[in-house]
């Protein structure tokens, strides 16, 4: 039965390999990027069998040399005696055993040269930079392309010497070549001459590795900053030269004893190697940092430093950055301030936060528990009523089949798609709510934002696998009124792999080690399997040379829903420039705390593009690649590489670039480089004095403060245009250093960074100081007190800077929650609108309010009570005002009602009978007393005050 276990064991191996293939580049002919695949299989196969036989034949060919060497007379001695039952085993099992151990190296060795495929194809398609190193004078393709495949091959080729050696040694004492007992020489001249030629060869590989260590130079952490500094340029630059002349001479040291007989001659030579590799690699070189560079380090350093700006600054594309001085005249004419406020309001501030309101979404626009928003929604831009303007937006996806009533046929059959497109208004809320442009299922027709196909097959919370398409089969679209209270749809798209074949439902039954693939009925002809069908993942597997943005966001082009994904070329190996971690640079507020937004991996780079701009149809699942960048070498190497699958700039539909926004993870990175390297002058660059540093986030604590999305008119600007907006703090210093801004609109003004440096002897208030200001205001406090009453707490939203009459206006909306557990499904809506200019600071229920009062100076959110009505002559009353009074009393006694059992929607409608109550006392011509802040007896803050007393729309 062995035979037979072991026949089946491979050919299950085989059908594994097989399914793993095959479904793979099915997969990627369903989106038309076969090639890519291919591409990868071949480089793959090229690389696993070309280092792997390299090893394999070196490996075995000393080997073999080795034991034909062996002596023919071995010295008997208690040594060879035991050896001698090591070769009496190994002896008639000899070719076994080599061809098992030598083919289990060459796989482990393939397998791990093969992982190195983009270094090989990125070499053999290389695209110059056209900008020349300051050191040795080549071109930055020779660092980027060239030199990570060098020593990629001479890695291999030492790991293949070193094995060789190894192994030779094994089997020459093995068999006697090599003694460590008994009398004469301990290696037989064969063996001697064997081992010389590899020890040279071995020496000779150190030279040219030294020769090679020259140009890495570009990439030391010895000095100031990254880069060859003084110390290699004049110290260790020469020592690896010279240790280069030295190897070569060691090593025909040790190829020159096949001539002669003796081991001093190449002993001499090792000996001097390693005493050159301490002193001129190490000590010479300490030497001259500690009593050279140290003493006079910033005149010995700043040539060196001005390259690092200089490499550094272009390699991130932060050398166009200007930096203004700003705040040093603010606008004190009234006049000039209230048409600087007009133009404010009119453009709109985004007072929505998306970062917040996730839940607020869910509750409003879920419909059906059995889908979901994600917890951090996207900003976007669209025309409404012939205006453009800031748009939260989200896509309605599903999120399984609902509890209780999941089959395997629920699962993967019907509850197969997300539906519709919900959007809401930046600038202003709807009674506390976010205002809606587009809502509900299905979306009506008269909305301002067009969808035709809402359906939604692809995005970040498609299910593993589902089934969709056969014919006659019912998938839920979304549910109605109807008698059968679901409108059905079958799936027509493009997008995934045929399914209604024996052959594939086995292939697939396997790859997802499902049964019901194969065994169900319910798969009927022309049925498709879709599935790796969230727009990262499938970005990255049709284009695997690219950084994937951590937030792709939906954009609804032409009636199609789109998600947008932004791709970076990036690269570690450029020279002088400063190397950083990815992870470690995108990490913020939403990263850390968002399960919606991808943190990067912490992969070091020091070259970073957004080079792609990638769509994925939500309905059909098409991808699209379009070059961006088009002067980036890097995507030029890759488009070679990946002929024919990224589409040139020019073949961007306009409405589809009307959508693309300057990406967040290229920002976060970038504003990283420029809290140090918006200092170009060496000397100031080496003091330090001027370094910036990225603020905490003011409501989220220990987490760095994310950067926002927002319209806003910079200085200089006509008008408003979509921007992304960070702020910087001198290093350890609350206070305000600077405010940035990226131009996210398509256009000229498209990623050109402005950053508004703050006088160093008066610098505003930063982030956390104006979060306390708001927290400390004596007026302010009293409203957010009556706020986080009854019930309820607060949660800030994003506290936004903008660039207003010559100094700083910060807004933050403060939104309230109830603080009730799952089953009351709190959400957050609209408290107040917290406001700041100057030193005045305001909250209101509108930031147009809110704005009036800090430029007013009032600096307060309380309005003056208004005056007492006077009491009709004689007491009398009339009917419909005694009416109206007793009805405002029950209205009330019934708001404290709801609001003692946490029944919010109760209090809103309580507090609609409250306001009606009001309106007839008025129209009476009847005095009576309004309610205070606090309608309850107990101090309950008002339903104004207190956000759950808003009646959900739901």
């Amino acid at each position: 039965m062995l035979p037979v276990l072991v026949v089946l064991a491979v050919l299950l191996v085989i059908f594994m390999i097989f399914t793993a293939v095959y479904t793979n580049l099915l997969w990627y002919r369903s989106i038309g990027f076969s090639s890519v695949y291919t591409t990868q299989l071949q480089a793959k196969i090229v690389l696993f069998f070309g280092a792997g036989l390299l090893m394999t034949l070196v490996v075995g060919a000393n080997v073999l040399v080795a034991y034909r060497l062996r002596p023919a007379y071995r010295p008997l001695s208690v040594e060879q005696q035991g050896l001698e039952r090591y070769r009496a085993v190994i002896d008639p099992r000899r070719r076994l055993i080599s061809f098992v151990l030598l083919g289990l190296l060459g796989v482990l060795t393939g397998s791990s040269v093969a992982g190195q495929w983009p270094v090989w194809l990125a070499f053999l398609n290389r695209t110059p930079f056209g900008v020349a190193d300051p050191q040795f004078h080549k071109d930055v393709s020779f660092y980027v392309f060239t030199y990570p495949f060098l020593r990629l091959v001479l890695g291999v080729v030492f790991a293949t010497v070193i094995l060789s050696i190894l192994a030779a040694v094994m089997v020459h004492y093995l068999y006697g070549g090599l003694r460590l007992q008994g009398p004469g020489d301990k290696a037989s001249p064969p063996a001697r001459a064997h081992l010389s030629v590899l020890f040279g060869l071995f020496i000779l590989l150190k030279a040219v590795a030294y020769w090679f260590d020259r140009y890495g130079l570009v990439h030391s952490e010895r000095g100031v900053t990254t880069g060859a500094s003084y110390t290699d340029v004049n110290a260790l630059l020469p020592a690896k030269t010279i240790l280069f002349v030295i190897a070569l001479l060691c090593a025909v040291m040790f190829f020159s004893n096949l001539l002669r007989r003796g081991m001093m001659l190449p002993g001499v030579g090792f000996t001097l190697l390693v005493l050159s590799a301490i002193l001129l690699g190490g000590v010479y070189p300490l030497l001259i940092q500690q009593f050279q560079v140290k003493p006079d380090e910033l005149a010995k350093e700043r040539q060196f430093i001005q390259r690092n700006i200089k490499f550094t600054r272009e390699a991130y594309g932060v050398d166009g950055a200007k930096v203004v001085p700003y705040g040093n005249e603010p606008v004190t004419d009234k006049k000039k301030l209230q048409d600087d406020a007009d133009q404010l309001t009119n453009g709109g501030v985004r007072v929505l936060d998306p970062n917040v309101v996730g839940e607020t979404f869910q509750q409003l626009q879920r419909i059906r528990p059995f889908y979901q928003f994600p917890d951090t929604l996207d900003v976007d831009r669209y025309q409404v009523d012939g205006k453009l303007v800031d748009t939260v937006v989200a896509l309605r996806e599903l999120s399984g089949a609902p509890e209780g009533q999941r089959s395997w046929i629920k699962d993967h059959m019907v509850y197969t798609h997300g539906y519709g497109f919900v959007s809401a208004y930046g600038d202003r809320f709807d009674s506390r709510e976010p205002d809606f442009i587009t809502r509900d299922m299905p979306a009506s027709q008269n909305q301002q934002i067009k969808v035709a196909q809402p359906e939604i097959y692809f995005g970040e919370r498609s299910p593993k696998y589902s089934v969709a398409g056969g014919r006659g089969q019912q998938e839920l679209n979304y549910p109605d009124n109807s008698a059968s209270g679901q409108q059905s749809s079958t799936y027509d798209g493009q997008g995934g792999v045929r399914i209604d074949s024996f052959f594939r439902k086995l292939l697939y039954a396997s790859k997802f080690q499902d049964k019901n693939l194969l065994l169900s009925g319910a798969i009927n002809k022309n049925a498709k399997i879709l599935y790796d069908r969230s727009p990262r993942e499938m970005v990255q597997k049709a284009a695997p040379w690219l950084t994937l943005d951590g937030d792709p966001y939906p954009a609804v082009v032409n009636g199609r829903i789109l998600w947008i994904v932004d791709g970076y070329t990036t690269s570690n190996s450029y020279p002088y420039s400063e190397e950083m971690s990815l992870g470690e640079a995108t990490a913020d507020t939403i990263t850390d705390t968002r399960s919606a937004v991808a943190r990067q991996a912490n992969d070091h780079v020091n070259y970073m593009r957004n080079s792609v701009k990638a769509t994925v149809d939500a309905y059909d699942g098409s991808v699209h690649l379009y070059q961006w960048d088009e002067n980036d070498p890097v995507t030029k190497t890759w488009m070679k590489v990946f002929k024919d699958t990224v589409q040139p700039r020019s073949s961007i539909p306009p409405e589809l670039e009307a959508h693309f926004r300057y990406p967040q993870d290229l920002f976060k990175v970038q504003r990283k480089v420029l809290t140090k390297y918006h200092v170009t002058d060496p000397s100031a660059f080496y003091n330090g004095e001027g370094f910036w540093e990225v603020p905490q986030d003011p409501t989220v604590k220990g987490k760095r403060q994310p950067p926002y999305y927002q319209s806003l008119r910079m200085p200089g600007q006509d008008a408003q245009s979509f921007a992304l907006t960070t702020v910087f703090n001198p290093r350890n210093n609350p206070q305000l250093a600077a405010f940035m801004s990226v131009g996210s609109t398509p256009g000229k003004d498209y990623g050109q960074i402005q950053i508004l440096q703050m006088p160093r002897n008066a610098q505003p208030a930063g982030p956390g100081q104006v979060q306390n200001s708001f927290e400390t205001d004596a007026k302010v406090k009293n409203d957010l007190f009556a706020l986080r009453q009854g019930g309820t707490k607060t949660v800030a939203g994003n506290l936004l800077t903008i660039p207003f009459g010559g100094d700083l206006l910060y807004v933050e909306p403060m939104y309230t929650k109830a603080s009730g557990g799952k089953e009351q499904q709190p959400y957050p809506i609209l408290g107040k609108i917290l406001v700041r200019y100057g030193e005045s600071i305001a909250a209101a229920d509108t930031f147009d309010e809110a704005l009036k009062q800090v430029l007013g100076g009032t600096g307060s959110t309380e309005q003056p009570a208004p005056p007492e009505k006077e009491a009709p002559s004689g007491g009398e009353m009339s009917a419909a005002a005694q009416k109206a009074i007793n009805d405002l009393n029950e209205a009330l006694k019934a708001f404290e009602d709801a609001q003692k059992k946490g029944d919010y929607a109760a209090m809103g409608a309580a507090w609609k009978r409250v306001k009606d109550a009001q309106a007839a006392l008025a129209a009476a011509g009847k005095a009576a007393p309004k309610p205070s802040s606090s309608p309850s007896p107990s101090g309950s803050p008002s339903p104004s005050a207190t956000p759950s007393a808003t009646p959900s729309s739901s």
